[in-house]
């Protein structure tokens, strides 16, 4: 299949020229991610909804990265304050190591950027505009994660807001552009999120004949067993090996660039079905409701900044941090439940596994790193930056267990700084091993820049799956996934080993046989039309343990395809499925078993 951004790259290449700049008589506003070419920075979209805006990031591992650059219109020429938005994201007394410059035309411009310790715009100074067409380059001078936002001349020496909010309302101003997006889009079932969860449920209803958006704000999909945080897929099939096929990965180590192939294998197979409408790039923004009902969810491209508005009867959450039911005004939990909530507690681990008051303590994130020996000799820079972090830890690469997660870090609301966190325990560490004897060959050969998340919002359906649950064998009459995974809940070793650094972590094991979770685990209790798959489905914090890897994942968003499908025939709701048209759905789902497209 040809996905919309396939038909419509050759109007994106005409509106990044377009959308790069923002002009009037005053100023020139120019967003970092619309760049015309990026070089070796990346767009970085994952803390759009904390710090506002997609940004560049300068991702080189320790060397610079190759310029970014765009041609701009400058509405006039003359003098022009220069402003531009960005973090010192290591700030202390130390050089910060995210260091970067301007160069307009042929002219390196003094003033370095990323010295402020929140994202700010740092004033550049004046600069004359000689002539209306102008080359401005990104000049990375460190490859240690310098990060731009947006640059911005002005006449009055004005700057722009700083608080997100008032920021994002001053960027439509400027843009002249309304609040609500341009444009609107009808599907039968929009899904919003394109791991593994996601892409198995626009596949589940593509085949029952719905029209399908999969709204994913990546560049590949795969969620976290895409190439770019490339861990393997784990669980068992259920009823649904034949879809989930098409979608997992070989049992290669995590981190492995064996990632790569299997993108290929995903998107192949998902662009196979024409009424799936492939939305790469894309990162939803909102959820419009009424009546605890979503009518709409809104969506802008993360590099031309373009707004659509997607309408339909039917919603499918599979983000992970619950951000469409968020938005919806969805019923949702977040942290652990005291151990007598859900009667969750087992001594063997204590207050590790449930502790006696509930907390905000959850799984926490990982970011996977790779070294490896070349037939070169390769130098390391000092990074005294890292070793508040990493200490005296010295390791040649990392897996699931460099993970961080503390009570005073919100997964959601402080990812960026969780990502930041674990990029100086990579380095210090790197830098440590360095040190050591015969490592003289050692380079690094891949650091991921995105959180790979466990666990974060859990929205709340007419079900919450608990330990129980898994630990009893409870069968239900609408059970749709099944698991036989152990019950695994993760915690930070230093919380028993002060000695050990805060960024990585163990894993504490329930052995159970095959466990169910029910289809009233798999859509809201308050909103609707919105089901959910994917590690936000209704469950406690132990609950989440076992099921919450990425087969069984995509279990459930099979599952919730296909109760779409139900609910588009007979023009009801999610609830009404199991109230309702219990038989009809559990007999779809059977057939999987042996089902074969023709």
């Amino acid at each position: 299949m040809v996905t919309y951004m396939k038909k419509m790259r050759l109007l994106f290449t005409l509106l990044i020229a377009l959308l790069t700049q923002v002009t009037n008589a005053q100023n020139l506003l120019i967003e970092a991610e619309s760049f015309e070419e990026k070089g070796g920075w990346l767009v970085d979209p994952q803390f759009v909804q904390q710090m506002g805006s997609p940004y560049l990031l300068a991702h080189g591992l320790g060397e610079p990265v190759e310029n970014a650059y765009t041609r701009v219109n400058f509405p006039e020429t003359g003098k022009y304050h220069l402003w531009v938005r960005t973090k010192n994201w290591v700030p202390g007394n130390w050089t910060p190591p995210g260091r970067f410059q301007l160069r307009i035309q042929d002219e390196l411009l003094p003033v370095v950027y990323g010295k402020e310790p929140v994202w700010s715009w740092e004033y550049g100074g004046e600069v004359t505009v000689s002539n209306k067409s102008q080359k401005i380059e990104l000049v990375d001078l460190t490859g240690f994660a310098g990060r731009c936002d947006a640059i911005y001349f002005d006449k009055k020496k004005q700057s722009p807001p700083s608080d997100v909010e008032a920021l994002n309302k001053w960027r439509l101003k400027v843009a002249k552009r309304p609040a609500d997006p341009e444009k609107t889009v009808q599907f039968d079932y929009v899904v919003v999120g394109g791991g593994i969860a996601g892409c198995a449920s626009a596949i589940a209803a593509a085949e029952q004949g719905l029209k399908v958006a999969l709204i994913h704000d990546r560049p590949v999909l795969g969620g976290n067993a895409s190439s770019e945080i490339r861990v393997h897929t784990l669980g068992i099939y259920g009823h649904f090996e034949r879809i989930l096929r098409m979608l997992d990965t070989k049992h290669y180590p995590n981190g492995s660039p064996e990632a790569y192939a299997e993108d290929k294998k995903r998107h192949r197979n998902i662009e196979r079905y024409k009424n799936i409408h492939i939305f790469l790039n894309w990162r939803a923004n909102g959820a419009n409701t009424t009546e605890n009902t979503i009518q709409s969810v809104d969506a802008a491209n993360t590099i031309t900044g373009e707004r659509l508005r997607f309408k339909a009867p039917y919603f499918a959450d599979c983000t992970g941090d619950g951000w469409i039911g968020f938005w919806a005004g969805a019923a949702y939990m977040y942290g652990r439940e005291s151990a007598d909530q859900f009667n969750e507690s087992w001594p063997e681990f204590g207050e590790l596994w449930s502790p006696e008051v509930a907390d905000n303590a959850v799984m926490g994130a990982s970011v996977l790193w790779r070294t490896y020996s070349d037939n070169y000799d390769h130098q390391f820079p000092d990074v005294p930056w890292a070793m508040e972090v990493a200490g005296s830890y010295a390791a040649r690469g990392g897996e699931w267990q460099w993970e961080y997660s503390n009570t005073d870090v919100h997964q959601i609301d402080d990812a960026e700084q969780i990502r930041d966190h674990m990029f100086r325990a990579i380095y210090g560490s790197f830098a440590n091993v360095k040190k050591q004897p015969n490592t003289n060959k050692l380079k690094l050969e891949w650091v991921s820049y995105l959180v790979g998340k466990r666990e974060s919002r859990r929205l709340v359906g007419d079900h919450i799956f608990t330990f129980n649950d898994a630990r009893n064998l409870t069968q239900f009459p609408d059970s749709v996934v099944m698991e036989r995974r152990e019950v695994d809940v993760h915690y930070q070793e230093n919380l028993v080993d002060a000695n050990r650094p805060d960024f990585l972590s163990k894993a504490m094991f329930y052995k159970t046989g095959k466990y169910i979770i029910p289809y009233r685990s798999l859509y809201s209790k308050n909103i609707s039309n919105l089901f959910m798959a994917g590690r936000c489905f209704s469950a406690s914090h132990i609950g989440l343990g076992g099921p919450r890897v990425m087969l069984t994942t995509g279990q459930m968003g099979a599952a919730v395809g296909f109760a779409a499908s139900v609910c588009f025939k007979h023009k009801v709701q999610p609830r009404d499925v199991y109230q309702k048209y219990l038989k009809e759905y559990m007999e779809l789902i059977e057939k999987q078993k042996s089902y074969q497209k023709p």
